[in-house]
C-alpha cells in the first residue's frame, strides 16, 4: 500500500507544460478518429470492393504517428519543454495532414488537388522522429517549463 507522502509526489495535471498536454490531447483524438475512419471506411459503398492499400498505409500511418504523438506529450513532461521535441509534435501532427488525411480526400472525396505534398507529409514524419531523438537525448535547448 502506498503511503500519503508517496501520492504527494505525483505530479499534478497543472505543473504539466501545455504543449506536452496539446500534443496528448491532439494525439488521442488522432487515434479516436483512426478507429472511427477505419470503422467507415469498411462500410462506405465507396470501398465496396475493398479498401485500397494508400488508404490502409495512411490508416495505419495515423495510428503509429497518434501513439508518437503520444509519446511526445509524455516526452515533453520527462525532459522538459525543447524546440526539438515541441518540433517533433509539430511534424507529426504536420505528417498527418500531408500524409494520411491527404490520402484520405482523395480516395473518399475524389478531391486530387494537394496529391503532390503526400510525400511531403512523409518527409514530416521522417523528421518528427528525428526530432523526437534528439529531443530526448539532449538536455540543452529547453524552453519555459510551463510552456
Amino acid at each position: 500500500m502506498s503511503s500519503p507522502s508517496s501520492l504527494a509526489s505525483v505530479p499534478s495535471p497543472q505543473v504539466w507544460p501545455h504543449s506536452a498536454r496539446w500534443f496528448l490531447a491532439l494525439g488521442a483524438i488522432s487515434a479516436c478518429t483512426s478507429v472511427v475512419f477505419s470503422a467507415a471506411f469498411a462500410h462506405l459503398p465507396v470501398f465496396a470492393g475493398g479498401v485500397p492499400t494508400a488508404v490502409q498505409t495512411a490508416l495505419s500511418q495515423q495510428q503509429f504517428h497518434s501513439l508518437g504523438l503520444l509519446f511526445t506529450g509524455l516526452a515533453l513532461r520527462v525532459f522538459g519543454a525543447s524546440r526539438w521535441l515541441q518540433a517533433a509534435g509539430w511534424l507529426m501532427l504536420l505528417g498527418l495532414l500531408l500524409f494520411s488525411f491527404n490520402l484520405y480526400a482523395r480516395h473518399v472525396l475524389g478531391w486530387d488537388t494537394l496529391r503532390a505534398l503526400v510525400p511531403w507529409g512523409g518527409v514530416s514524419m521522417i523528421l518528427a522522429w528525428l526530432s523526437l531523438a534528439v529531443g530526448v537525448t539532449q538536455g540543452s535547448g529547453k524552453i519555459n517549463r510551463w510552456s
